[in-house]
């Protein structure tokens, strides 16, 4: 599955402008012991520390996540729930930048479906497209983006690979993050619409590696 992906020409999907040379790889891992010198507990306090790691290593967007296993998300109930298993893994690929930068499709296709995910740590406004390429069906999900990127939308709708679709959205209404892209690679979108986990559990993670490859196979930043 992975290597269909990679056969694909690569894409940018947040501020084209910028070279893949200026990206800096970014742990946010409960393995990374750097973090507990760090406070980290709101959205500001993210935004500062991917700021100051900007700055250090000289570069404009910081990228990674995928399948990583983080802390980030035990102040919601979305993932933390006594009555269910905690889900912490996170099976998307997260581009992060200070700014409301432009969101651009990662290939030709058309809306999915679109929706404010509006609880404390989800998505916020989502976008998702639906693509078929050699009579295979899958999608991509942008998530954390800002309410004007919703305005105008219809299921169905066309987009061409290149063309902005959205800007990212700021705290609070980006799911009360510090401002982030989550793009996500779904093949079976499970009859979800507007939503689909970007977080799942250790339980679950085998199927979600399989429905949800890395998406660094299509953006191909490394």
């Amino acid at each position: 599955m992975e290597q269909f992906f990679k056969n694909i020409q690569a894409a940018k999907v947040i501020s084209p402008e910028i070279e893949y040379s200026e990206y800096v790889a970014l742990d946010l891992s409960v393995t990374n012991s750097d973090l507990q010198n760090h406070k980290l507990e709101t959205a500001q306090d993210y935004e500062v520390f991917i700021q100051n790691q900007l700055e250090a290593h000289n570069g404009k967007i910081m990228y990674g996540g995928y399948i990583e296993t983080r802390n980030l998300y035990k102040r919601s109930t979305v993932f933390k729930n006594p009555n269910v298993e905690e889900r912490n893994i996170h099976i998307g690929l997260d581009l992060w930048i200070n700014e409301q930068a432009p969101i651009f499709a990662a290939l030709e296709g058309k809306i999915h479906s679109f929706q404010n995910n509006t609880a404390l740590g989800d998505y916020g406004p989502t976008i998702i497209l639906e693509h078929e390429i050699d009579n295979f069906k899958f999608h991509t999900l942008y998530g954390h983006l800002s309410e004007v990127s919703l305005e105008g939308k219809k299921v169905g709708d066309t987009v061409q690979k290149g063309q902005q679709i959205a800007t990212l959205g700021l705290p609070p209404i980006n799911g009360d993050y510090a401002p982030h892209l989550h793009f996500q690679l779904i093949i079976d979108m499970q009859e979800k619409f507007g939503d689909y986990p970007g977080v799942c559990s250790e339980t679950t993670l085998a199927f979600y590696k399989q429905n949800c490859p890395d998406p660094n196979g299509l953006l191909k930043i490394v």
